[in-house]
């Protein structure tokens, strides 16, 4: 049992299970029906997304100085009460059942799975 990180919209992993979609948006041009038999997601989870501002403030980052910053605010973000919470309950899981959690980006280091992936890790989470 373990919780994956992965790119939305990728192949899915045998035995990936359920697939969360930690994304603002839903994906544009694919009916709703259509988002889990096309590797989207199956249940769409925005609550672990970076907020709006956050999401600029990454796609802005250019210099490793700019991406720490980014990661430091959503770091913020997500140690409110409901998502730390969300967090653990996230961590306990990935020992008791196969998941993941994703996003569209394509360079994993530039996008915030890479953070999400460290806050799962130091809640004891199996990745």
């Amino acid at each position: 049992m373990a919780v994956r990180i992965v790119r939305l919209g990728s192949p899915r992993a045998k035995d990936e299970g359920l697939r969360i979609g930690t994304v603002r948006r839903p994906p544009r041009g694919v009916p709703k029906s259509e988002f889990a038999a096309r590797d989207w997601y199956d249940v769409w989870f925005p609550n672990l997304a970076p907020s709006a501002e956050r999401v600029k403030q990454a796609q802005d980052a250019k210099t490793p100085k700019e991406w720490a910053e980014f990661a430091r605010h959503y770091r913020a973000e997500m140690a409110t009460p409901e998502n730390a919470r969300t967090l653990d309950l996230l961590a306990a899981l990935s020992h008791q059942a196969n998941f993941s959690v994703g996003c569209y980006c394509e360079d994993e280091t530039h996008c915030h799975r890479t953070v999400l992936r460290e806050l799962l890790e130091q809640r004891g989470a199996k990745l």
